[in-house]
């Protein structure tokens, strides 16, 4: 189907042959044919990955390896990170059956992220997504296996994108199609963090706290080309004004001539 073509599911750090290989075959059976890897720890190519795959080794061998989280999103609109830890989440965890529609919507390159074997998605990872989906298990076992977790994530997102297109023919207005892409955004919240730290707003040992909730009120704004653009602008006459600043305060204690005195640009912004 066209909006399971669009849909990349990217796997960090996988550290199993065998789970990369049968990843690739759950792939092959829900209509998902992108994969990324992001620095696997196994060899894709292996024997025991092959033996896996079955009929989804042109799956496997299509792979794509890259070495970082936004190198595997770069020009995708949106993306979801599956993990269990809902209480470090700035937003809420859901479930599959509700989130992933969002990620089949028309005209939009999206992502479903999972993490190590071990560890699942560090904190640090989990930014680059703007949702997080938990899968609902037995409280006494929740843990799933990778290519467990994929293979219940891809069959939602088939049965999903089953019902979005026996809809279709019912006149549903097509989707936008100027959604800002996941490596703008980050060029745009490097920026912002920057222009923050100079402007004593963040501080460096808070940084990254403050950070993830910018990240969480703008990815609920679901920005435009434009509208980046836009806040980018804001963003580059700060810059400028901030360069400005030292001089003046220069000129304003200078012309005191006592240095142990406040002058008018710091008591009003301070």
């Amino acid at each position: 189907m066209a909006k399971l073509s669009n849909l990349r599911i990217v796997l960090v750090e996988p550290a199993g042959a065998l789970n990369v290989g049968s990843v690739a075959r759950v792939m092959k059976n829900m209509g998902l044919g992108q994969l990324i890897l992001v620095q696997p720890h196994c060899d894709r190519n292996s024997d025991e990955a092959r033996q896996m795959a079955v009929h989804g080794i042109d799956i496997l061998e299509g792979a794509i390896e890259v070495n970082s989280l936004p190198e595997a999103l770069k020009g995708c609109h949106r993306a979801i990170a599956t993990t269990s830890r809902s209480r470090t989440l700035a937003t809420p965890l859901e479930s599959p059956r509700i989130a992933f529609p969002w990620l089949l919507e028309e005209n939009l390159t999206s992502a479903l992220i999972f993490g190590p074997e071990d560890r699942g998605l560090s904190n640090v990872e989990l930014n680059y997504a703007q949702r997080f989906v938990g899968i609902p298990a037995n409280p006494e076992y929740p843990s799933l296996n990778l290519a467990q977790a994929v293979a219940v994530c891809a069959y939602e997102l088939y049965q999903i994108a089953l019902e979005q297109e026996g809809e279709s023919a019912r006149s549903i207005p097509s989707s936008r199609t100027d959604v800002a892409t996941l490596d703008a955004l980050e060029g745009y919240y490097q920026h912002l963090e920057s222009v923050l730290l100079r402007m004593g707003y963040l501080y460096p040992h808070t940084a990254a706290a403050r950070m993830e909730k910018f990240r969480s009120l703008y990815n609920r704004a679901n920005l435009s080309h434009e509208e980046l653009a836009l806040l980018r602008g804001i963003l580059g006459h700060l810059d400028w004004i901030l360069q400005l600043v030292p001089a003046r305060r220069e000129r304003e204690i200078g012309g005191r001539g006592d240095k142990g005195e406040l002058g008018e640009w710091e008591t009003t912004n301070n």
